[in-house]
């Protein structure tokens, strides 16, 4: 996925909000993000906190013209959970419909249509101290505030052994480790709206305090 990033407000400017993967617009800390949805497979996240809840119905609920098997795929505790698939004019089955994207975590969502969506998030953008849980092994994670920027610039602070692999195109990238001090091929830039599998050989979190004022 490849877009850009439109900032009209001076306090995320400041902040240090770039251009990347979505266009993010905002006033004060409330705004919204545009995140295209290709043919396929994508590996989105949720910048924003949604006022009426972070589940899959409201967030991917209200897209215009969503196509019959859309699907939300959400990966916990090393395995995939029951997907949400939208048929009939809404997601089923109601259990995985009100899973939780919240910011700092991630998705794979199926587009099975030619035509690229465009999911629009709405909501508050994270604040004060934020951390994302890294557990042992394979998770989808993502920056917990809506940056662009290397993942040492949006906080993260990797282990040794630590494994970033980014999905674009249909396909992942080459991976990129952290060993002996220092990323290989090299250090891993994220988009806004761009999530992440990450395995970690050992726990950890992705900390970071977030001020859109400052």
């Amino acid at each position: 996925m490849r877009t850009k990033t439109l900032l009209l407000t001076a306090a995320l400017s400041a902040a240090g909000i770039a251009t990347s993967m979505a266009q993010v617009y905002s006033v004060n800390a409330v705004g919204y993000v545009n995140t295209p949805i290709v043919k396929g497979f994508n590996l989105i996240s949720n910048p924003l906190n949604n006022t009426t809840g972070n589940t899959i119905a409201n967030l991917f609920g209200s897209v215009p013209n969503l196509p019959e098997g859309f699907t939300v795929y959400k990966f916990e505790n090393g395995a995939y959970k029951t997907p949400a698939a939208f048929n009939f004019g809404e997601f089923s089955p109601p259990d995985s419909a009100n899973l939780t994207v919240n910011p700092g975590e991630g998705v794979f969502v199926f587009n099975p249509s030619d035509t690229t969506l465009t999911v629009t998030f709405v909501g508050e953008v994270p604040q004060g101290n934020l951390t994302v849980n890294t557990p042992k092994g394979f998770s989808i994670v993502s920056s917990p505030v809506p940056q662009a920027g290397t993942v040492s610039s949006l906080g993260f602070v990797p282990a040794e052994g630590d494994t970033i692999y980014q999905f674009a195109n249909g396909a992942y990238k080459t991976p990129e480790s952290f060993n002996f001090g220092e990323w290989s091929p090299s250090e891993p830039t994220l988009g806004v709206g761009e999530a992440v599998f990450l395995n970690k050989a050992e726990a950890g979190t992705w900390t970071r305090t977030f001020d859109v004022n400052k």
